[in-house]
């Protein structure tokens, strides 16, 4: 895994991939592969780093693992590929974004062109063995996503973490609140989407976006067209 980490964050993480956690996390990934499926796809597992660099991070949403169907999952978290239905938490920020910013729910859940903007959608594992959440939780990928979320924290430019969920808010002791903006709130799933459901967290982070400066993320997600979902 360690060729395909993306330039930009090279030189950042290039420590962390000496360490032996992820030798041995290499190994286990290499491992699950040989016994079934697991996802996303070997050259995706940095999606999330190579569609945003290090330089370009404004706001960083954290997830918690991959989703585990086929053909869902592809390194970018709460995403998933053109033509793939739309997962329930990912409708419901779909559905708070249209409340929160007035934006028409869009009819796929590719959500590259926020990446694209500076959103860098991170979970905190980045592999998961099919029909199994979780699976490839405690193997070494929190250090590593803990690394990529120091990182950020220490640039000299600020960004804004989103911390949705009980898993995600663990993670607020990394982060130097003083200089970084955090918006925190409930899960979109559908298990916590009532509390979800009217935080206004778009509304947040485009205050803190602009208030440190940083031109405004554009929320929309253009449609695909007849077919897609």
């Amino acid at each position: 895994m360690s060729p395909m980490l993306p330039p930009s964050w090279q030189d950042i993480l290039a420590k962390e991939l000496d360490k032996p956690y992820f030798r041995r996390l290499e190994s286990f990934v290499e491992e699950e592969r040989a016994r079934g499926p697991v996802y996303p796809p070997r050259e995706e597992v940095f999606a999330a780093l190579d569609a945003t660099p290090y330089e370009r991070v404004k706001v960083l949403v954290l997830g918690q693992d991959p989703y585990h169907g086929p053909g869902q999952g592809h390194g970018l978290c709460f995403s998933v590929r053109p033509g793939v239905r739309t997962p329930p938490s990912l409708r419901n920020i779909f559905k708070e974004l249209r409340d929160d910013l007035g934006h028409p729910v869009p009819d796929n859940g590719y959500l590259m062109p926020w990446a694209e903007q500076g959103v860098l959608l991170l979970n905190a594992v980045l592999t998961v063995r099919e029909g199994e959440a979780n699976s490839h939780k405690g193997q070494g990928w929190e250090e590593f996503t803990d690394a990529v979320i120091r990182a950020v924290v220490e640039r000299p430019d600020p960004a804004v973490f989103v911390l949705w969920g009980a898993y995600a808010r663990k993670k607020l002791p990394l982060i130097d609140t003083a200089r970084h903006a955090v918006v925190q709130g409930a899960h979109p799933s559908p298990l916590s989407a009532k509390k979800f459901f009217g935080s206004r967290p778009f509304t947040q982070i485009d205050e803190a976006v602009a208030a440190q400066g940083h031109a405004p993320v554009d929320w929309r997600i253009p449609d695909l067209g007849p077919g897609r979902d």
